[in-house]
């Protein structure tokens, strides 16, 4: 049996990393195989199952720490620069390097097997932004957008923004996130909202900024103007 370098396929060039390192080079190589975004690429798939496998062994911090001793070894030891991939068993979720290193108590160690299809799964959240102006934030707006699908589609949605929304906060649209499998729900669609300043006046939390030129003597004595006294 080959042994299946985890950390180079997640992209990784060590076992030094950080979990946060192992999650983020986990979702940049889980993005760019996807079956979604690789349609009909059978070489896509497998490279995604091999994502996935990597990121549920090192995920964990017990599969990790026994998957390191085997590392260093192979690897680490040797400083082995190319990589080869164990072959998967013909309909399999996980290659037989993952069974002959977990052995059947996969499920034990904290690693999940899903050996039924028809498994649902929830449908992945999707997040965009749109920017509105102060005036639009104070009355509240309800504002259309497109989106593209995975499929190059144009999708519109309609986006009830509350009156008095901060900057920075989500509007969420339940089920209009990516489709779920096998039944599962779709998942959420996220709109973070930005404040646009205006020529006049700047947001700061709760606040109103504006500049106000005053000569020395107004400042001092109080001006008053357009019915507002100023100090």
């Amino acid at each position: 049996m080959i042994f299946k370098d985890y950390y180079r396929i997640l992209g990784l060039d060590t076992n030094k990393v950080t979990m946060a390192q192992i999650k983020t080079s986990y979702r940049e190589q889980a993005k760019k195989y996807h079956p979604d975004v690789n349609v009909g690429s059978k070489t896509a798939e497998d490279r995604f199952k091999d994502i996935n496998e990597a990121y549920r062994v090192l995920s964990n911090t017990a599969s990790k720490r026994k998957y390191d001793r085997m590392w260093n070894t192979h690897i680490g030891n040797k400083k082995k620069k190319q990589y080869e991939e164990a072959k998967r068993t013909t309909g399999s979720v996980f290659s037989d390097f993952f069974y002959m290193f977990f052995g059947s108590n996969a499920k034990d160690e904290g690693i999940e097997d899903s050996k039924s299809k028809n498994k649902q799964i929830k449908g992945e959240n999707v997040e965009t932004e749109i920017t509105i102006s102060l005036e639009e934030a104070f009355y509240g707006i309800n504002k259309k957008i497109a989106l593209r699908t995975v499929e190059g589609n144009l999708k519109n949605f309609m986006v009830k923004v509350p009156a008095g929304i901060r900057n920075n906060e989500k509007v969420r649209l339940i089920g209009q996130g990516k489709e779920g499998k096998n039944g599962g729900k779709n998942g959420d669609l996220f709109i973070k909202i930005n404040i646009e300043d205006n020529q006049k006046f700047k947001l700061s939390g709760y606040d109103l900024h504006t500049e106000l030129l005053l000569t020395p003597w107004e400042a001092a004595l109080r001006n008053k103007s357009k019915n507002r006294w100023y100090r």
